[in-house]
């Protein structure tokens, strides 16, 4: 795996753990702040705006089919400081329960759509991306504990809350998925063992699950070495994967044709998430959570529009 470090423009500061950033149409972002449990905007000035008020830990955000905006949120992480910057180091003691909540974002209503499924609840939500159907797949990372943590799933769910179903289990700490540019394959990114795996759709909210010795159904992509984590991940154009990186803070470009990767250094040890913006879709924003900025850089290559990501509400 090559090592490259680019340029990279601070936009903003001043956050508290930010995930899950949206590039809209006007140059501005919408993001999370899981230390704050709210949706905040970022104007193209690095303006900051907190514009709803969630509590537990939002996580992952996606923009539907019908402008509203769907989190996934993690029912509350507890923090650790380190003198101005922050990390997530379990669960908080007021933890709310895990869930998939929508906002309209014309009049900010909040309304709760899963807790659970097939009466097991929802532990830790934590990523989400939109098929070209209107569904969309999201993780459950699970919570972890003083002394255990939970076994974490893939699940497919629609957007008016009217059905949710499991569809891979059980993965350790899945957290980052993204869908192929022709929909036929999920990525879905494993924190803990920094592993992406890949499934075959087969119809909507439907996979190939591969039989034994798959602990979960998954073809393996590529495995990191070393101490580093993987968070959440988007798509580039050409299908090749960029997952954000934790303690080897960065982005890790895989190629899932050939298993291998590069790997982008950037300034900030817990490198989140990221989102391509612009016409060309060649600028990447990304979120620099243990600093609690927000990072801008050119990206050589133009990544995936994600579907719905500029519906307007």
């Amino acid at each position: 795996m090559t090592d490259t470090s680019p340029s990279i423009d601070i936009i903003c500061g001043g956050l508290e753990f930010p995930e899950g950033p949206i590039a809209r149409s006007d140059g501005s972002l919408l993001l999370v702040e899981i230390g704050a449990g709210c949706v905040t905007r970022v104007s193209p000035q690095g303006k900051v705006e907190r514009i709803v008020q969630l509590g537990g830990g939002p996580n992952g955000l996606a923009i539907g089919p019908n402008g509203a905006l769907y989190v996934c949120n993690n029912g509350g992480s507890k923090m650790h400081r380190d003198g101005a910057s922050m990390r997530v180091v379990g669960t908080s003691d007021d933890y709310s329960g895990g869930r998939i909540e929508r906002i309209d974002l014309r009049t900010f209503a909040i309304s709760t759509l899963y807790r659970e499924c097939g009466g097991h609840r929802l532990n830790g939500p934590n990523d989400i991306v939109f098929d070209r159907h209107g569904g969309f797949y999201f993780t459950d990372l699970g919570k972890t504990r003083a002394r255990d943590r939970d076994r974490g799933g893939v699940y497919y769910a629609l957007p008016d809350g009217s059905r949710i179903e499991e569809v891979a289990f059980p993965l350790h700490t899945p957290n980052g998925l993204g869908l192929s540019p022709d929909g036929s394959t999920l990525y879905v990114a494993e924190t803990e063992t920094a592993r992406l795996w890949k499934y075959r759709v087969t119809d909507p909210g439907k996979l190939e699950l591969l039989p034994y010795p798959s602990p979960n159904g998954g073809a393996i992509v590529f495995g990191a070495g070393g101490y580093q984590r993987f968070d959440s991940l988007k798509v580039e154009a050409n299908g090749l994967v960029c997952v954000a990186t934790l303690q080897n803070g960065g982005i890790t470009i895989v190629d899932p044709a050939r298993g291998t990767a590069e790997h982008v250094a950037l300034p900030d040890p817990f490198i989140t998430n990221l989102c391509f913006a612009g016409p060309e879709m060649t600028t990447v924003y990304v979120t620099m959570s243990y600093s609690g900025r927000i990072g801008r850089m050119s990206w050589p290559r133009p990544g995936l529009k994600l579907n719905y990501a500029d519906r307007p509400h």
